[in-house]
Parts: C-alpha cells; sequence; structure tokens
C-alpha cells in the first residue's frame, strides 16, 4: 500500500466530504478545488441535469472505494514548491557563508595570522 500512488486513483473522500465525499474525490482525482466541483454539480442539477447527476452520483458512491485512512497523512507533506524553496534558502545561506569565508581567507588578518603561526 505505501508503494500505491493514491493521488492518481479515482477515490471518494468521506472525511472531507458533505455527502458521500464523490466530489471531493473527483476534485483530488482533477487537481481543482473541492468547491469547484460541488458548484459544478449544483449547476448541472439546476440546468436540467437533475436526474443524471443524481444517478451518477449514486453510482459513484457505491462503485468507488473510500480513500484509507492513513493516506490522508500523505496530503500534509510540503509541496514542491516549498521544498524548492527550502532547498534555494539553504543553498542561499551556504554561498553567503562561502563568501564570508573566501573574504577573510584573502583579507590582510589572515595573513598576518598565518605568519604569526609559522614563527
Amino acid at each position: 500500500m505505501a508503494g500505491l500512488d493514491l493521488s492518481k486513483k479515482l477515490w471518494r473522500i468521506p472525511q472531507q466530504g458533505m455527502v458521500k465525499g464523490v466530489c471531493a474525490g473527483i476534485a483530488q482525482y482533477l487537481g481543482v478545488p473541492v468547491k469547484l466541483v460541488r458548484i459544478i454539480t449544483v449547476l448541472a442539477m439546476l440546468f436540467g441535469l437533475f436526474f443524471f447527476v443524481l444517478v451518477a452520483y449514486v453510482i459513484l458512491t457505491f462503485a468507488l472505494d473510500p480513500l484509507p485512512e492513513g493516506a490522508m497523512a500523505d496530503a500534509d507533506a510540503p509541496s514542491n514548491s516549498a521544498l524548492l524553496d527550502n532547498v534555494d534558502a539553504v543553498l542561499a545561506a551556504g554561498e553567503q557563508r562561502l563568501r564570508e569565508m573566501e573574504r577573510y581567507v584573502t583579507s590582510d588578518t589572515f595573513t598576518l595570522r598565518s605568519r604569526f603561526r609559522q614563527l
């Protein structure tokens, strides 16, 4: 189970759902906000597709497996952009430290101290 990519399978997410979690699962699968899927569903029902949407929702409720409980913990993992920002900050700090060391090594103070050590 740990090796499976849960984001590539269509799941029902009852933990985030208002009724059975079908809209939440569709939103996760498509990578869009849950509110957008819910609004589209309600608008489709209002514009004459009430029976179709209701039947599809009931079928998906029974056809889709619920998302396993432990799988939601992976959603709290930092995003790629947050990880890249963190790496960028660490590299910038390392570069600044390297510049300070280079400035010290090329300074007159370092030369004077090294000469005193040789005596």
